[in-house]
């Protein structure tokens, strides 16, 4: 496949490792359990989307140890994104939970609510984007999602006590969400970030097209291989048109011509496109934290994010530390990610 995004390639082989194993950090001996709730949660924002995606969520919610026996206590809550074609269950695999949430704690990290919600969508991921195709899954974490914590669970419910995270295409995400909902959030990680630009593309593919035309249905999709499901997965959050049925987007490429106008929407939903209008935003968090793998086919966006954060002068934390893209992200979630938060977020007294 000719026509896709150049990023979006070098993650394939990636995230189709990951789907199968993960290295797991030590366990600490005497970490005291976690309580792990598996709830569904409705969103009004994904209400109404033409591709079918249900609005009722499943989220997976993390108690802290003291969670049970502290009834008054109160605690922040760190909402943690998943890649792009995979969901909460297989992301909770992935950064081995709840062994390396209880390790963190029990090496010290102050002890929070630790939230994983499932995105994934038709075409096999959201990007967390406002889309009237996919679903506004950019309000269903930043509105609807945060809404229903902090009424069924006991948060600190302020955005210096609130904390976003994501790997991959949750990295994207934290990254977009970060931008445009500062007054949500007081901290954020990102985590080897997908899709932070868009790079020029090959030589289209009039076959491929030809593919995608003949879809009778969004779940024909079910039927594609995993390249040609990202990039319906992106046309849909990026290019969506309620008038073009029975996919309702619009493509790159039209009777095999590039179409420069739908590449420049797919650009406009770019970090590193938005981030001159967004560098105020970003200077209001608490902290930001960034890293990436050096053998990561994603390094090179991560160090441009870096450096534009550099450059407006943004405070945050930079890593680039020895993995591939999935590699190291458990034991970065287990010494890195959560003690980050406990460091940064605002605890109750």
């Amino acid at each position: 496949m000719k026509i896709i995004l150049a990023a979006l390639a070098l993650l394939s082989p990636a995230i189709a490792a990951a789907q199968v194993a993960t290295p797991a950090p030590a366990a600490v001996a005497g970490a005291r359990p976690i309580t792990v709730e598996r709830i569904t949660v409705h969103s009004q924002a994904v209400e109404d989307n033409l591709e079918g995606n249900s609005a009722d969520r499943h989220v997976i919610v993390l108690l802290p140890p003291s969670y049970k026996t502290s009834p008054n206590r109160r605690y922040p809550v760190v909402y943690a994104l998943h890649g792009y074609s995979i969901g909460a269950e297989q992301w909770a695999s992935e950064i081995h939970v709840p062994q390396t949430i209880e390790a963190a704690f029990a090496k010290g990290a102050r002890e929070m609510i630790v939230v994983l919600p499932d995105t994934k969508t038709m075409h096999n991921g959201s990007f967390y984007s406002r889309s009237a195709t996919v679903g506004d899954f950019e309000n269903f974490i930043a509105r609807d999602l945060v809404g229903y914590v902090d009424s069924h669970y006991r948060t600190v419910a302020d955005r210096q006590s609130r904390g976003l995270a994501g790997h991959s295409m949750g990295g994207y995400g934290t990254t977009r969400i970060g931008m445009l909902h500062p007054d949500t959030f007081g901290a954020i990680y990102i985590m080897s970030p997908c899709c932070l630009l868009t790079r020029a593309l090959g030589v289209t593919d009039a076959e491929q097209e030809k593919v995608f035309r003949a879809m009778k249905t969004p779940a024909d999709s079910e039927k594609l291989n995993w390249g040609q499901r990202a990039q319906l997965a992106t046309a849909a959050a990026w290019s969506p048109n309620p008038k073009a049925p029975p996919l309702y987007l619009d493509l790159p490429i039209k009777d095999g011509v590039p179409q420069p106008d739908v590449l420049a929407r797919w650009n406009a939903n770019t970090p590193i496109a938005m981030f001159d209008q967004h560098a105020g935003d970003l200077r209001r968090y608490r902290a930001i934290g960034l890293d990436v793998g050096d053998r990561d086919g994603l390094k090179d966006g991560a160090e441009q994010l870096h450096a534009a954060m550099d450059r407006y002068g943004i405070r945050h934390r930079y890593q680039v530390y020895s993995g591939d893209h999935t590699s190291g992200v458990a034991t970065q979630m287990q010494t890195v990610v959560i003690p980050f938060f406990s460091d940064a977020l605002v605890f109750p007294k």
